[in-house]
């Protein structure tokens, strides 16, 4: 069995950063290092006083510590890395922009007064789920050690258990609907004979190769 440190490193290179980030975020707010509304999605502020990276801080806030918080960081390890081993397998940039446009979808529909919130990692991490459950349709998920079912219902088994145990409901359709939206485009969408409309831009690329090089170099 491997030690914490070889699993770690052995994690694929976007959902180790994503991870870690979530988690020093929620470390450093346990700490007392920052206030979290100075890292919120707040509306005003960034079209008011033009406070941007909100637009991106927000993400990387899942909650205080608590069993929530291990569920959310625990998909991010499990589903999260399966994609990125399994369907998107050296497309390092592929994966980073479905995180991008995952997000991109998500900072759209805030804007409806009714999906709006401060922090869209949550849905982010949702939308990851939802796309491995599309990828992975049949594969066996056992719900703590309770419900055994088919991954294509693991999305809609999560959010009913969010509504049993109190949870918010919007951070978990909101995540659906990014990923499907995604999903539709990339694949559905294709399949039926169209042409995919949000291939990885070039612009991507770069960032991936900056990443491998300080990797490589450290």
């Amino acid at each position: 069995m491997s030690s914490p440190a070889e699993f770690y490193k052995s994690l694929p290179p976007i959902t180790k950063a994503y991870g870690t980030i979530c988690l020093m975020t929620t470390v450093a707010s346990h700490l007392g290092l920052y206030r979290l509304e100075n890292i919120a999605l707040i509306h005003e502020l960034v079209f008011s006083e033009f406070q941007v990276w909100r637009l991106l801080t927000n993400f990387f806030f899942l909650g205080n510590f608590s069993m929530n918080f291990g569920i959310r960081l625990l998909m991010i390890a499990r589903y999260g890395v399966q994609l990125e081993q399994g369907p998107f397998q050296r497309r390092t940039a592929d994966f980073l922009w479905m995180m991008i446009f995952g997000a991109i979808s998500l900072l759209a529909l805030s804007i409806v007064p009714i999906l709006r919130g401060a922090f869209l990692g949550i849905s982010l991490v949702f939308m990851l789920l939802y796309i491995w459950s599309r990828e992975f349709p049949n594969a066996q998920v056992n719900i703590y050690g309770l419900v055994a079912l088919k991954a294509f219902y693991l999305p809609w088994a999560m959010l009913a258990l969010d509504v049993i145990f109190g949870s918010p409901l919007v951070p978990d359709l909101m995540g659906i609907i990014a990923g499907h939206l995604y999903y539709f485009l990339t694949v559905l969408h294709p399949l039926a004979g169209g042409r995919n409309i949000i291939s990885t831009p070039r612009l991507v690329y770069p960032f991936i190769l900056f990443y491998f090089s300080q990797s490589f170099s450290s």
